[in-house]
């Protein structure tokens, strides 16, 4: 009810702003005030302002509001603690065996170069990372 009559004086307040600024010769301004200004008038006739005074006066309702926001806020922590690896090893990833087979490359290793073999595409005996540093100065005449 009360809700009612705020919006209605809203409305005619805004039609007779809508009104002085069609007698000062501006009507496509005085049309977009007025059309504003009908609003709430509009959505009190077709019954949507109880509805949101429903909605907003309920304990109940926000009470709801509290569980879903609760909710995506687990989602949420449970996803990050997913994605930085500090959770969840309860059970095995699918796809992947509990124990390593005889044989079997490790999860981590890469595929085709053996683990104990270096970085330094076939060459004996040299220092690996220094190689390529070296490579380098040579081509820069250093």
């Amino acid at each position: 009810m009360l809700t009612s009559t705020v919006c209605a004086a809203v409305s005619a307040g805004g039609l007779g702003i809508a009104l002085l600024t069609a007698y000062r010769k501006r009507f496509l301004a005085a049309t977009r005030i007025a059309a504003f200004a009908l609003i709430p008038i509009g959505l009190v006739m077709t019954g949507i302002i109880d509805w949101v005074t429903d909605l907003v006066f309920k304990p109940t309702v926000w009470a709801g509001f509290g569980v879903l926001a609760l909710s995506a806020l687990l989602f949420l922590v449970s996803r990050a603690a997913e994605r930085r690896g500090s959770g969840g090893h309860d059970l095995p990833p699918a796809g992947r065996p509990d124990t390593l087979t005889p044989g079997a490359p490790a999860i981590g290793a890469p595929a085709g170069r053996p683990e104990g073999r270096s970085k330094t595409k076939g060459r004996k005996g040299t220092g690996g990372e220094f190689d390529d540093i070296e490579a380098i100065l040579k081509k820069h005449g250093i």
